[in-house]
Parts: C-alpha cells; sequence; structure tokens
C-alpha cells in the first residue's frame, strides 16, 4: 500500500506549521533575554502540544523559550531616555557598571541583576551609535 505523496508532504507541513507557531521564540521575539518572571500559559500550552504530538521537537521548543526567555511574561514596561544613560560612560569609553545600575534604580526604581551570568552584554560602539551616544574614547 502506497502513500500519496501529497498526503506526506501535507503530514510534514502541518507538523511542521504546529512546531513553528508553538515556539514563543517566534511570536514574541520582543521578550527575548528575559531572566525570569511569570510563564506565559499561551507559549506554555502551545509547547505542551508540540510535546504532546512530536515529543522530541516539544522538548526543543520548551528549550528553546527558557534559554531565550521568551517564555516569561513581562512584568512592566520600562523606558528610559537614552541621554541618562551616557553618564555611565566612563571617560576611557566603558561603561560603569555601577553607576549604570544606579542610573538604573533612581530612574525605573527597580534593582536589576546586572552582575549576572544570564546577562547577555554586547559591547562595540555600533550599539551606542544606534542609541545617539557616543563613548568619550
Amino acid at each position: 500500500m502506497r502513500i500519496p505523496t501529497r498526503v506526506i508532504g501535507g503530514v510534514v507541513a502541518v507538523s511542521l506549521f504546529t512546531q513553528l507557531s508553538a515556539c514563543g521564540t517566534l511570536f514574541y521575539p520582543d521578550r527575548r533575554g528575559q531572566i525570569d518572571g511569570r510563564i506565559d500559559p499561551t507559549v506554555a500550552v502551545l509547547n505542551a502540544v508540540g510535546l504532546l504530538f512530536y515529543v522530541i521537537p516539544g522538548l526543543i521548543a520548551f528549550g528553546i523559550d527558557f534559554a531565550t526567555g521568551a517564555i516569561y511574561l513581562p512584568d512592566n514596561t520600562y523606558s528610559m531616555a537614552p541621554e541618562k544613560l551616557q553618564e555611565a560612560i566612563g571617560a576611557d569609553g566603558k561603561v560603569d557598571q555601577a553607576r549604570l545600575k544606579a542610573i538604573i534604580e533612581s530612574e525605573i526604581g527597580r534593582s536589576l541583576p546586572l552582575d549576572d551570568p544570564r546577562l547577555l552584554q554586547q559591547n562595540g560602539v555600533e550599539q551606542l551609535a544606534a542609541y545617539g551616544l557616543r563613548t568619550a574614547a
């Protein structure tokens, strides 16, 4: 008994679509980089559906969402002017972590774990230039 290639292709397409739609990293790319928080039930249920039907891809979806932080709900939205962060850049062009932490605490009233090993840091002039900031060096 031969199964037509269209049926096999349809099954593969549906399975790929369900796995791609179950990944919170694709739904909420703005949540990437979060360290902790409450778990988003929508993303968890979609990942669990993937886990129910396809064990390995479901585990991968859960792993990716936890690793990137996309599975966590955002607490609140905070923003501050990039000019305020200019004060944290020293004369040598390096970011003073203690001063940065103090600025963030005074502006948003929340202490951030800047020494957390899971924190992703990018050093570069391009990142500062994107916010209109210049290094002193």
